[in-house]
């Protein structure tokens, strides 16, 4: 069950502690929490790093018209976040390799405003971030014309994504980058 997920993750500041609240309510009252029909329904994304350059790799969503993480919805019947987030991450990246990394934790909790478009209404995403690793940044492919991929230091991507609370997840990230990244001797792979 997806509060599962949720059940140790400690929160840090005051909005996600709001957002990790009401992701815990929307688990808790709903059946399949991850059905888009809800107004707030969860979702499940991925920062794709590559430990051993530090770099990390930012996806243009044309529907948000901004650089963010891969990631996405659960298909029917799927209630894994992280299945999801490694799924959604190959489809989006074409990278075969990807791994949760340095383990399989949710990394950052946050509840997204998603404006109105493809027949849908103004909604909001209870998104579940992980962190996954490739050992090959080179065999990055976008799924389409319409959504390029640009491997970036954490500095650079952060400069890049702005306010969006992307950059929390790049704080998170840069963190652990400097304990199992670049010249770190215990880069390690998981498999979810």
């Amino acid at each position: 069950m997806t509060s599962g997920w949720l059940a140790g993750y400690q929160a840090q500041g005051e909005t996600e502690t709001a957002d990790v609240a009401r992701m815990r309510r929307l688990a808790a009252a709903e059946a399949d929490p991850w059905l888009r029909t809800l107004p707030l329904h969860f979702t499940a994304s991925a920062l794709v790093v590559h430990p051993e350059s530090g770099r990390v790799l930012l996806r243009w969503h044309e529907r948000q018209r901004m650089w963010l993480q891969v990631g996405g919805h659960g298909d029917p019947g799927e209630t894994d976040p992280l299945r999801i987030a490694l799924r959604e991450a190959r489809e989006e990246t074409g990278l075969a390799d990807l791994a949760p990394w340095p383990d399989a934790q949710v990394r950052h909790a946050v509840v997204c405003r998603v404006a109105p478009g493809k027949g849908e209404p103004a909604h909001e995403h209870a998104d579940l971030r992980y962190f996954m690793a490739t050992r090959d940044p080179e065999a990055a492919r976008p799924e389409n014309p319409a959504a390029p991929l640009r491997w970036l230091t954490v500095p650079d991507a952060r400069a890049l994504v702005g306010a969006n609370n992307l950059s929390a997840t790049l704080d998170r990230a840069e963190l652990l980058l400097r304990r199992h990244g670049p010249g770190a001797a215990d880069v390690t792979y998981v498999s979810p």
